[in-house]
């Protein structure tokens, strides 16, 4: 909605006249509203973003052009964007139908132009993004996506707002070294267990996470260690002698997030939180 003042001036024989101030106001016919999915978002990600256009005028609205920031953000003196346009993916509709490809500016802002709407109808957008290196991934962080709608005779820009926030987990991986990797017959045998954790949430003792082996071949005299303290069999973990079967007690091991580094050019960097576990035994 748009606001306007006028007031008139009558001047005659070297007197001036002012007359009352009128008012009024121009009712927007263009409205804009934008979605994204998934709402949650991690790096290499794609992220599908749907902007639709009402006309509620009489008559059909052409000419316009749609501008996407792709979440473009300041940090420093740098102007970052944290996503990338998916090139060729935008479809275009009205009232629901599929019209020719628009022509498309990609970059940061990625621009869509020649779109119509029609009288008391719809238009839709359809494009994919994918999240790039300069996106924010601490807790809590995310990405705020602006579109500006022009052109066809609209008086005051239109904008429309979408943001989508970190995927706030745990992300877990599991590695396994030997050694000696040749061993001779009642010689000793150590495995180490390195657990690291790329997501930006701690894996917390109510994550439940269980290190489960079954040792080919068995190991006797077990020693085991987390973070280099040692653990007690049955308070930490379990084992089979018979078997060779190994598992941690649930609750036991917790993993620390990961942390995160912006280099000089804006890039995002990570660096994994994680623990050790070893097993030693005789063979």
């Amino acid at each position: 909605m748009a606001v306007f003042f006028n007031q008139a001036t009558l001047t005659y024989n070297g007197g001036v006249a002012n007359s009352n101030i009128v008012s009024g106001e121009i009712v927007e016919v263009v409205t804009a509203s934008k979605t994204a999915t998934p709402s949650t978002y991690r790096i290499g990600e794609t992220v599908t973003y749907v902007v639709t256009l009402l006309n509620s005028g009489s008559t059909a609205v052409s000419g316009i052009s749609v501008s996407d920031d792709l979440g473009a953000y300041t940090s420093g003196t740098l102007n970052l964007g944290p996503l990338d346009y998916v090139e060729g993916s935008v479809r275009y509709f009205t009232n629901g139908n599929l019209q020719p490809a628009p022509a498309v500016t990609g970059g940061s802002p990625l621009v869509i132009s020649g779109l119509s709407i029609p009288a008391g109808g719809n238009a839709t957008l359809v494009y994919r993004t994918t999240v790039n290196g300069y996106a924010p991934l601490v807790a809590g962080s995310g990405i705020t996506n602006t579109v500006t709608v022009s052109g066809g005779g609209i008086i005051n820009p239109v904008t429309a707002s979408e943001t989508i926030t970190t995927e706030d987990s745990a992300e877990l991986t599991i590695s396994k070294a030997v050694s000696p990797a040749t061993v001779t017959e009642n010689g000793q045998l150590t495995y180490t267990f390195v657990i690291e954790n790329s997501g930006n949430t701690a894996a917390e003792a109510t994550d439940n996470l269980v290190v489960s082996d079954t040792f080919n071949p068995v190991l006797s005299g077990l020693t085991v260690t987390y973070e280099g303290t040692t653990w007690e069999l049955g308070t930490n973990y379990t084992y089979d002698e018979a078997t060779g079967e190994f598992a941690t007690v649930a609750g036991q091991i917790t993993v620390p997030a990961a942390t995160y580094s912006t280099d000089e050019s804006g890039v995002v960097s990570v660096t994994p939180g994680s623990v050790t576990l070893t097993v030693s035994g005789t063979v």
